[in-house]
């Protein structure tokens, strides 16, 4: 199997620091960050704490996305995206993707992910298929509103922001649901 790298494709970008009380770069995701809506055990789909800095100082905002490229589909799965992020805002609190979006800033917005939610769906790996890979990404963009409607897919977002993304930070934690 070939590693799937969702960036390969889109223009390369400088980084800037990304971290999280909740998340572990290269480690697996916690209960919280599972899926209960999937009924992995112990999943509460709880989005994750984030903290970033060192974005280039003409962002305008950000979007924030979690994408699991492993995900036995063809094309991935999207567990969350949200975007119009204030670029003064710098850290998302743990559950900022609840059903209402509670922690989100006024401006921002969850478009559905691939379960159709406009909410955070946590980790939910088919039974022996492997360790999968999560990509969350803060993306610092151009442009004050990407404009995109708040019922279109993440895929339509990423369309979208391609042109507009002056740097990304990004965290890859791990699941992994072992074979019955």
């Amino acid at each position: 199997m070939t590693v799937n790298n969702p960036f390969a494709r889109l223009p390369e970008v400088p980084d800037f620091a990304l971290t999280s009380t909740t998340v572990e770069d290269g480690k697996p995701l916690a209960a919280p960050q599972l899926s209960g809506m999937f009924g992995v055990p112990g999943g509460q789909d709880v989005s994750p704490q984030l903290t970033w800095s060192g974005a280039p100082a003409a962002t305008k905002s950000f979007a924030v996305t979690v994408y699991d490229p492993d995900a036995p589909t063809g094309s991935g799965f999207w567990h969350w995206a949200v975007a119009n992020i204030p670029a003064d805002v710098t850290t998302l609190p743990e559950a900022a993707g609840d059903d209402t979006g509670s922690g989100l800033p006024a401006a921002a917005f969850q478009l559905p992910n691939d379960a159709r939610a406009a909410r955070f769906i946590g980790a939910a790996p088919p039974a022996g298929h492997g360790p999968h890979r999560y990509f969350i990404t803060v993306h610092a963009l151009d442009v004050a509103d990407i404009g995109v409607a708040p019922d279109a897919t993440p895929a339509v977002l990423g369309f979208t922001m391609a042109g507009h993304i002056l740097a990304r930070a990004t965290l890859i934690p791990t699941a992994e649901t072992p074979a019955s």
